[in-house]
C-alpha cells in the first residue's frame, strides 16, 4: 500500500522543457482546464479529470499556472484529495449514484449492445478503483 504524500505537486514535477514543448504543454492544460470549468456546469461531462490533466500539463508548461491551479479554491483541494490517495465514503456514494444514473441513462437511449457492455465495463472499472480506495473521514 503506498503511503499518501502532502507535498506539493511543484516538488514532484519535471524539469521544465524548451519553449515549444512548454507552450505545448500550457495549451494543453489551459485546454483541459477550460473543459474542467464546462465540465462542472454540463452534465455529463467530466470535470476533475480535466483540472487533473490540466494541472499535470501545467506542471510541465509553467510554474506560475501550476501554482495558480494548485492555489485555486476549488481545484487546489480536487488535486490535494488527489494526492492524498483518500475518498471519504459521501464522496464514493455520489459517484456511485451518478454512475448509476448514467447507466440508467445509456440503457435507456443506445439501442446498440456492444456500447451497453462497454459503458458497464467502464463504469464497473471506476466503481472497483474509487471503492478499492482507503477511506477519509472527511
Amino acid at each position: 500500500m503506498r503511503v499518501p504524500t502532502e507535498e506539493p505537486l511543484s516538488s514532484l514535477a519535471p524539469k521544465l522543457g524548451p519553449g515549444w514543448l512548454r507552450w505545448l504543454w500550457g495549451g494543453f492544460a489551459c485546454f483541459c482546464i477550460f473543459l474542467g470549468v464546462i465540465g462542472a456546469i454540463l452534465p455529463g461531462l467530466p470535470s476533475a479529470v480535466f483540472i487533473l490533466l490540466g494541472a499535470w500539463a501545467a506542471s510541465r508548461s509553467s510554474q506560475r499556472l501550476h501554482r495558480w491551479i494548485e492555489e485555486h479554491h476549488l481545484f487546489g483541494n480536487l488535486l490535494k484529495t488527489c494526492r492524498s490517495g483518500y475518498l471519504s465514503r459521501r464522496t464514493k456514494l455520489v459517484a456511485s449514484l451518478t454512475m448509476t444514473v448514467s447507466l440508467a441513462f445509456a440503457i435507456h437511449h443506445i439501442n446498440n449492445g456492444y456500447l451497453i457492455l462497454l459503458t458497464i465495463g467502464g463504469l464497473g472499472c471506476g466503481a472497483f478503483w474509487r471503492w478499492s480506495r482507503s477511506e477519509s473521514n472527511g
